[in-house]
């Protein structure tokens, strides 16, 4: 995919008709990143509307090697070229998906309370693809409460590990907990065996870990056949039992 249809498709999930104020965030994330201790992490407030990042942490060299100063005045045009050209079309999939899942099925209200997270490929300065897991909070939102800048969390872990590129979305609950609302994996080319759409329903909820019970209260099924959908899908993947399934979608060792 070339760097104008990526700037095209990027713009267009994250459109937006004003702009926010970003000093007092900025002001705190600078202070904030003072105190860190040097890690295998880095973060940026991302600026989704001029395509740029408007800080960066001090830990963007020592965890990546590259110049903090390119990546300031080329912005996320550069971020961009340094994605695995595998991983581009499936990384904008995912934002795409999550900011639909977003304006479709969080509600205004507690959307100041969401946190996404998801991966892709990157180049270091050794010209060696690394693993970047994203986990990103939105800071501020347009008129009509769509996420356009967030604190962006990168941890940055070795390319030995394979990862399929997964997407969550999460919410912080009364408890102040962060329940999991929203996962999908686009690397996977599972469901390709006959798998019905009821056992595809069934097949995300066990990978967010509901019971039987809580996934026969989600889509308004008995426990009974919730059970049985899962023996056929079992059945029908050629394997032993539902751990084995999950672990396999997590890691997605066989359907990539």
């Amino acid at each position: 995919m070339k760097y104008n249809q990526i700037k095209d498709f990027y713009k267009s999930i994250f459109e937006s008709y004003d702009n926010p104020s970003l000093e007092t965030h900025i002001k705190k994330v600078i202070e904030l990143d003072a105190y860190l201790p040097y890690s295998s992490t880095f973060f940026c407030v991302t600026n989704t509307q001029d395509l740029k990042f408007e800080y960066i942490s001090k830990n963007f060299n020592s965890c990546l090697g590259l110049d903090v100063n390119e990546l300031k005045a080329k912005g996320m045009r550069y971020f961009w070229s340094r994605i695995h050209p595998e991983d581009v079309e499936l990384w904008l999939s995912a934002l795409n998906e999550l900011m639909e899942f977003t304006l479709h099925e969080i509600p205004e209200s507690k959307r100041q309370n969401a946190n996404y997270t998801w991966n892709f490929r990157l180049k270091d300065a050794n010209d060696n693809y690394v693993n970047i897991i994203q986990n990103t909070t939105p800071l501020a939102f347009d008129s009509d409460m769509k996420p356009i800048i967030g604190l962006a969390h990168y941890t940055v872990l070795d390319a030995m590990i394979k990862m399929p590129i997964t997407a969550t979305a999460k919410l912080l609950n009364e408890q102040k907990e962060y329940d999991t609302v929203y996962f999908n994996n686009f690397s996977q080319k599972l469901l390709n065996h006959g798998i019905s759409n009821r056992e595809r329903d069934i097949v995300r909820l066990l990978v967010l870990d509901y019971s039987s019970k809580e996934i026969s209260e989600k889509l308004n099924i008995s426990p009974h056949t919730v059970d049985t959908h899962r023996r056929n899908i079992l059945k029908k993947l050629k394997i032993s039992s539902t751990g084995e399934l999950i672990g396999m979608l997590k890691m997605n060792t066989r359907f990539l």
